[in-house]
């Protein structure tokens, strides 16, 4: 996502990985997936050599163009030697990017992943699991340093999942890791540091946040987590459209979700367009991204949140579609701080959240989705660990 070092931060975001060329990168938050990088918005100097047909000579522009005026748009899939197609200015590192670098015999990381491993610091320690946790945090400030290097904006580094109902323990790692980002010259203000959403992880974001470290907070599946996140000062909060809309297909008996849906409304995207209203209507400095987008309509239904993630296949529909100079006025933008000054809250929502009323608050779709999210980072986690202690030693070491 494309974050210029005077914005507020984003950062990509996990996942998968195929040979395509080079390196492919998929940027999902899903167990298969690898890393996510911001676009670029400079689209009219790239699209006559990206491979689509150019609108630049008959005055019209693209709905990628046009959507790009209303909020940032982050692709979810990126080849990286492919720059001039979805030019990327921010990523993220994670446990599941670690893992597709390991598993390709030839990437511009590896050689980021084989220090960690040869490095006497780490080596040193007698006990296996303080080892592996030192190579592993090796491994991701490594990988982030490198890209750190390819983008302009900020790099997000994915703080350890089994931590996220301590408070102080996810304090720890992530200055431990910014000692580590120090030690390589990667300056703060080009860090970001990717949290889950529970209370203990909303706690340990105002309290980095007080410290001017910037932290994003994952799995918002819940106004309750959204606002909670928003008081705490969050950098950057992000809420996952598509999963709740998933859950709300297949179970009942979410009070926030059936509401919505009484009212006519997705409430994935419902969620978005409260949280965004609540933050604007408050003065609180929190960015908000809309991630798990399905179609095309969900974005237009987005249109004005700060970071929308998008498929690369949307992407690739938006660019390919021209938008003649008077129809790309007709995209309205839906979320405006000028329409947040008029939504109206009520005085349970007004609350200072606490760790009781947000537990009390947040339905089963949120308690579900958050664990599960969990779930499936801690094994990524495990995964990196495992596979470490196998091919430790590296070669020459």
């Amino acid at each position: 996502m494309s974050l210029s070092l005077q914005s507020p931060p984003f950062s990509a975001i996990s996942s998968s990985s195929s040979l395509q060329g080079s390196l492919r990168f998929s940027a999902r938050s899903t167990a298969g997936n690898l890393v996510k990088l911001k676009l670029q918005r400079s689209f009219p100097q790239i699209r006559a050599s990206s491979g689509f047909s150019s609108s630049l000579d008959t005055g019209a522009s693209t709905e990628l163009d046009a959507v790009s005026s209303f909020s940032e748009i982050v692709p979810d899939t990126v080849i990286f030697d492919d720059f001039e197609r979805f030019p990327p200015t921010a990523a993220t590192v994670s446990s599941a990017l670690l893992l597709g670098i390991c598993s390709l015999p030839d990437t511009i990381f590896r050689n980021a992943i084989e220090m960690s491993l040869a490095d006497s610091g780490c080596y040193g320690l007698e006990n296996s699991e303080l080892r592996l946790s030192c190579f592993f945090n090796k491994a991701l400030v490594n990988v982030g340093g490198d890209l750190a290097k390819l983008v302009p904006g900020r790099v997000s580094t994915e703080v350890d999942a089994r931590l996220a109902y301590d408070t102080h323990g996810i304090i720890r790692k992530v200055h431990n890791l910014l000692h580590l980002y120090n030690e390589i010259n990667v300056p703060p203000e080009r860090l970001l540091f990717k949290i889950p959403s529970t209370w203990q992880g909303i706690e340990a974001s105002r309290l980095l946040e007080s410290e001017g470290i910037q932290t994003h907070l994952t799995f918002v599946y819940s106004f309750a987590q959204a606002a909670a996140a928003a008081q705490a000062g969050a950098s950057v909060i992000q809420i996952f459209v598509g999963r709740i809309r998933d859950w709300a297909r297949n179970h009942s008996g979410d009070p926030e979700i059936e509401s919505a849906i009484k009212r006519g409304e997705d409430p994935g995207l419902a969620l978005v367009t409260k949280a965004y209203n609540y933050i604007h209507k408050n003065g609180y400095k929190s960015k908000l991204m809309a991630a798990a987008v399905r179609n095309k309509q969900d974005l237009f239904s987005l249109l004005g949140v700060d970071y929308i993630i998008a498929p690369l296949k949307i992407l690739q529909s938006l660019k390919e579609s021209v938008t003649a100079p008077d129809e790309k006025y007709s995209f309205v933008r839906r979320l405006s701080p000028e329409s947040a000054a008029t939504y109206n809250f009520s005085k349970e929502e007004l609350v200072k959240w606490d760790q009781l009323s947000l537990a009390s608050a947040m339905g089963p779709a949120a308690v579900t989705l958050l664990a599960s999210g969990l779930d499936g980072y801690v094994n990524q986690a495990k995964r990196v660990e495992d596979l470490f202690g196998k091919i430790w030693p590296p070669p020459n070491v």
